[in-house]
């Protein structure tokens, strides 16, 4: 018999978890997996921070803890101390009570909550998104019913930013419409404006009255430091401006499969913060009601506790500078080999991605030849790189560009 739903096509992969797919799919022992988007040990292993552990260790523990509902907006605790990480602690705007905080699902659902709240009480339904940027931001933006446009960013030729064509485009830009900008360590590329560059955005954005959205999904794991990898961020609320701030503890916790997310909405007043925030609890109730408790708690718990939250900024630290080191062994094989090109890039390039330059023909030899997984833009994650697959990487570089045009 007929299935009503006989007339749904098979969708096609999504092209980065499709990567592990066919990476788990291969037999071969050699098989290296670049296109995962998330930290590995040196041994290649997922890896649970030793304050994580020690923070659910300690909620288990508490017998006066139970399984209720938490509000809409998420946990008090979380929401306020969330805000404290990325605005800093002596921000005027969190003084004031400028600031609404909804705890959300991830990233993604901190994006996605702060599109829906835009299309229902932001006068302008247009929003400016980097190109290249991460696959999922314009069917977010979409699926919110925001119209998606795109401003330069990325110049193959330097494998560096295109800022003049960012100034260019952005300065084109209808007066009020949204931007967003990566808070740090911009993914796919790597790349990341300089302080300077950044003064000269943010003074382009707030004299056209643009709407800066950032999404901060690295924060303390681009540069091993949480204020510097906020400074972006800081800069825009220090003006006194309004903005808008997707936070993700998945990378900088390792809190991946958790989901846990803050959006923070920073306003004029306090009044205009209490009524933004009242309308955000409307876009969340019928979406999913209200949030899971226990990776908020887990944050909470470090956030918290001094001890806590230092021991969490030296696993942070050591999670970064592991990520730099493979950049510095990467680029230093290169050389050694002697690979043709200019690979500097790879040691500019900031955060888990690096933008290798690679080709779709040269990425689809390396999966062929050489087992490597990554994104077919040549997006490479470095965080799964070890001292122990460097040279199989390298060797599958040097062939890929020496071979493959």
């Amino acid at each position: 018999m007929d299935s009503v739903f006989s007339n749904v096509d098979r969708a096609p992969e999504d092209p980065i978890l499709g990567v592990t797919v066919a990476y788990n799919n291969d037999p071969s022992p050699a098989k290296l997996n670049l296109g995962v988007g998330a930290y590995r040990t040196e041994e290649g292993k997922p890896l649970v921070l030793d304050v994580v552990r020690r923070a659910e260790q300690q909620l288990v523990n508490d017998p006066s803890r139970v399984k209720e509902y938490i509000p809409i907006a998420g946990l008090a605790d979380f929401n306020k101390l969330s805000a404290k990480l990325i605005l800093g602690a002596d921000s005027p705007a969190i003084q004031e009570s400028r600031v609404a905080t909804i705890q959300c699902l991830s990233g993604t659902g901190s994006l996605r909550v702060g599109a829906e709240f835009l299309k229902k009480h932001y006068h302008q339904c247009v929003i400016f998104i980097p190109k290249p940027t991460w696959g999922n931001h314009p069917k977010v933006f979409n699926l919110a019913g925001l119209s998606v446009e795109y401003y330069r960013y990325y110049d193959p030729a330097t494998r560096g930013l295109d800022f003049q064509g960012l100034l260019e485009d952005l300065g084109a830009a209808p007066s009020g419409a949204i931007v967003l900008l990566h808070a740090c360590a911009h993914n796919p590329t790597g790349v990341d404006p300089t302080s300077e560059q950044w003064a000269k955005i943010r003074q382009l954005i707030r004299s056209k009255s643009l709407l800066p959205f950032f999404d901060s999904a690295y924060q303390g794991f681009a540069s091993g430091s949480l204020d510097t990898d906020a400074h972006s961020v800081r800069t825009f609320v220090a003006d006194g401006g309004e903005c808008l701030i997707a936070q993700s503890y998945a990378k900088n916790m390792g809190l991946y499969g958790e989901r846990v997310g803050a959006l923070s909405i920073v306003c004029k007043s306090a009044d205009v913060a209490s009524k933004v925030e009242s309308q955000v609890k409307l876009v969340v109730r019928p979406m999913y009601s209200s949030p899971p408790i226990h990776g908020a708690s887990i944050v909470a718990t470090i956030l918290k506790s001094s001890d806590m939250y230092n021991d969490w900024t030296i696993e942070l630290k050591g999670m970064a500078d592991r990520i730099i080191s493979m950049r510095q062994q990467l680029f230093e094989a290169l050389q050694a080999k002697g690979t043709p090109g200019d690979w500097s890039h790879i040691i500019k390039q900031i955060g888990m991605f690096t933008f290798t330059g690679l080709n779709k023909e040269q990425v689809a030899f390396m999966t062929k030849e050489y087992h490597i997984y990554m994104t077919s833009d040549g997006r490479i994650s470095m965080a799964g790189l070890s001292t122990k697959t460097v040279p199989h990487l390298v060797d599958a570089i040097h062939a890929a560009v020496t071979r493959v045009v």
